[in-house]
C-alpha cells in the first residue's frame, strides 16, 4: 500500500486525508442515526402515560427536551398544549427542521467528499499523463513507467474512495428522511391525543 501510495504521488496523499474523513463521518453517523437513539421504543406511550396521570408538567418537558431527538420534537409541542392545535404542529414543525438539520450533520460533508475524491483521481490521472507525455517526448522508460502508474493509481485510489462514500451518502440520506416522517406521525398523534381527536 505504501509502495502505491508513492507510486500514485501527491495527489494519493489528498485522497488517505478524504478517505479517512469519510470513514469518520460513516462510523459517527452510524452511531447518532440509529433508530432506537432517535426513535426510542415506547416513548411516546410513556409520555402519553405520564400525561394522563400527572398532566403536562415543566419536569416532564424538561426532560423531553434533553433527550433523544423525538423527545425533543414531543417537547416542543408540549410547551404549547394549551395553545390551538395548529400553533402546537408549528411548533412541532420548527422543532423537526431543527432535529432533522443536527441528523444531517455532517452527511452533507460525507457528500462533499463523494464528489472530490473522483476530481481528485481526475487530477493525479493528468498530472501522470504529463509525466508519461514528458517520457515519450525524451524516450525515458522511467518516466513512461511512472507515468503510467501515476494515473492508474490516482484513478483507481478516486474511486475506491468516492464509491463507498457515496453509496452511505445516500444511505444516511434515506434514514434520515424515514427517521423525519416516523417523528412527524409520532408528534401529530400526541397533538390529536391532546386535544382529543384521538385515543391514545
Amino acid at each position: 500500500m505504501d509502495s502505491g501510495l508513492m507510486a500514485a504521488g501527491w495527489p494519493s496523499f489528498l485522497l488517505l486525508g478524504v478517505s479517512v474523513g469519510a470513514l469518520a463521518i460513516i462510523v459517527e453517523r452510524f452511531l447518532v442515526l440509529r433508530p432506537k437513539r432517535v426513535l426510542p421504543p415506547g416513548l411516546l406511550e410513556e409520555v402519553l402515560e405520564e400525561i394522563g396521570r400527572s398532566g403536562v408538567t415543566p419536569a416532564l418537558v424538561g426532560r423531553l427536551s434533553q433527550g433523544a431527538p423525538l423527545a425533543r420534537v414531543l417537547a416542543a409541542g408540549l410547551r404549547n398544549e394549551r395553545h390551538a392545535r395548529e400553533v402546537m404542529k408549528e411548533a412541532i414543525e420548527e422543532a423537526g427542521r431543527a432535529v432533522v438539520v443536527d441528523m444531517d450533520r455532517a452527511v452533507g460533508l460525507l457528500g462533499t467528499l463523494a464528489t472530490v475524491s473522483p476530481l481528485l483521481g481526475l487530477l493525479g490521472t493528468v498530472l501522470g499523463l504529463i509525466v508519461l507525455f514528458r517520457g515519450g517526448a525524451s524516450g525515458d522508460m522511467s518516466l513512461l513507467s511512472q507515468g503510467i502508474a501515476l494515473a492508474l493509481y490516482n484513478t483507481a485510489f478516486g474511486l475506491i474512495v468516492a464509491i463507498p462514500a457515496l453509496i452511505f451518502y445516500r444511505f444516511f440520506r434515506g434514514r434520515i428522511e424515514r427517521l423525519s416522517s416516523d417523528m412527524e406521525q409520532q408528534a401529530i398523534k400526541l397533538v390529536e391525543v391532546l386535544h382529543g381527536d384521538r385515543q391514545p
